[in-house]
């Protein structure tokens, strides 16, 4: 059964003065369909709402599009990423769906007329971010205001250089477009109670000091925190982030007074990696896509091997039990690869063959089996409830990034993304032995 809810613009949340929860208690049911077992515990966690200490040492999954699935943002968690951010969703999009809970699973989705827009569960609220894509002050506080009560805080997507964001204003568009930038982060601050928190998603500007410009107006908007994406809007993931200029950045923002957290994202490997982007950039967090997207464990000390074997079965798994529609988990899982200790590459490519010509979960039946889905969801119920009502996880980054430094493989450091090349050096780090499909498997929004 599933219960549909029309989605009516919610009144403004009251502040709280004391830690939120989130209950998902047992409630009566009918059974449910054999293909989706009721799940048998539904936790009860106790967060307070998020300030910017909680986007400081931390490893963030970034926003990417079809990649940032629900499913790849609970093993992240799962693995040791601190906050996670969904998808950019357009404004328009989201304000013409109806909200629909699945009783059986939790999970909640908000309907297009013919897909899911945005799908989220109560589990991952306390760490969500939801970015919104928008050039319209009035819109993006519409869209914050459909989703408000599934999120923690609100991210403006100001980086984006692809043609279906910019092309409306959206995205890096925004970035030549300063006064309507800061309208909309002033608009959504205004409008969205103190408990949620807004944050805006940049880009290099060509001139250092045009950056450094427009990035004292974002801050005086009112946001908790600010990602900089190390790359120019005319710069591609082929070429290496400009980390390098971030520094003089984060050195501005503290100077500035106002405890704004500032998230380094461009060619970060993963949690050992953290160290030399620490070093090079002082930011205080750093926000992981293209890594991520080949291996959601990278945020842990010690990342998947074996993929095939360890990690994607039970992705699917998850994926049948939560009810995930097919599409995006067989995107997802096709994308996924890293190093291998006890397999071959011939074992992973024999495994992506089969999820390729699969046309449902039950084709991969001889592959995945048996169905334990309910092992998967436990075991990320009980990371997440591990962390004992803290964001985070128990691999702490604080001390590493004071640490001693120490040596990063160069290979690993040489690392970034090519459309051109499907194969590239190992990056130990990761435990990336070759680069996941590119082209439309390569979403990072901003």
């Amino acid at each position: 059964m599933i219960i549909l809810l029309r989605c009516h613009l919610p009144r403004t949340l009251r502040s709280y003065s004391r830690p939120f929860s989130i209950n998902m208690s047992r409630r009566s049911q009918p059974p449910s369909p054999e293909s989706s077992p009721r799940i048998a515990k539904k936790p009860r966690l106790e967060f307070s709402p998020l300030t910017s200490e909680d986007y400081k040492n931390g490893l963030m999954l970034a926003p990417m599009v079809r990649s940032g699935a629900l499913l790849t943002r609970l093993y992240s968690l799962k693995h040791g990423a601190k906050l996670v951010w969904s998808p950019e969703t357009v404004d328009k999009a989201i304000l013409h769906t109806i909200r629909e809970v699945d009783p059986a699973t939790g999970v909640v989705s908000y309907q297009g007329k013919s897909k899911a827009i945005f799908t989220t569960h109560p589990i991952e609220k306390p760490f969500l971010i939801y970015q919104i894509g928008s050039a319209d002050p009035k819109l993006a506080v519409q869209a914050a205001q459909m989703v408000m009560q599934d999120v923690s805080g609100f991210d403006l997507n100001c980086g984006c250089p692809k043609p279906f964001s910019t092309h409306s204003g959206m995205g890096a568009a925004l970035l030549t477009n300063p006064d309507l930038l800061c309208a909309i982060l002033t608009a959504l601050r205004a409008a969205m109670p103190p408990e949620i928190t807004i944050s805006a998603k940049i880009r290099l500007l060509p001139s250092q000091t045009d950056t450094l410009k427009l990035v004292e107006r974002i801050v005086n908007t009112g946001i908790t925190a600010l990602t900089v994406h190390c790359r120019t809007r005319n710069m591609r993931m082929r070429e290496k982030a400009t980390i390098e200029r971030l520094r003089e950045i984060v050195e501005f923002v503290e100077g500035m007074g106002k405890g704004i957290a500032v998230i380094a994202n461009g060619d970060c490997l993963g949690y050992e990696d953290w160290k030399r982007v620490r070093k090079v950039t002082g930011a205080h967090s750093a926000m992981i896509a293209t890594a991520a997207e080949a291996n959601p464990s990278c945020f842990s000390p010690n990342p998947l091997k074996d993929l095939e074997t360890t990690f994607i079965p039970g992705y699917i798994r998850l994926g049948k039990y939560l009810n995930n529609h097919w599409s995006s988990t067989k995107f997802c899982a096709t994308q996924f690869q890293g190093a291998h200790d006890k397999s071959s590459r011939n074992n992973l490519k024999a495994s992506r063959e089969a999820i390729v010509r699969a046309k449902g979960y039950d084709d991969l039946e001889d592959i995945v089996a048996p169905w334990t889905g309910a092992q998967e969801w436990a075991e990320i119920v009980e990371a997440i409830e591990g962390r004992a009502g803290q964001r985070a996880p128990p691999h702490s980054l604080s001390d590493l990034a004071h640490g001693p430094e120490e040596k990063v493989d160069e290979q690993a450091r040489e690392y970034v993304p090519s459309v051109a090349v499907t194969q590239v050096p190992a990056a130990p780090l990761l435990g990336l032995e070759a680069h996941p499909p590119v082209g439309e498997a390569i979403g990072v929004a901003g």
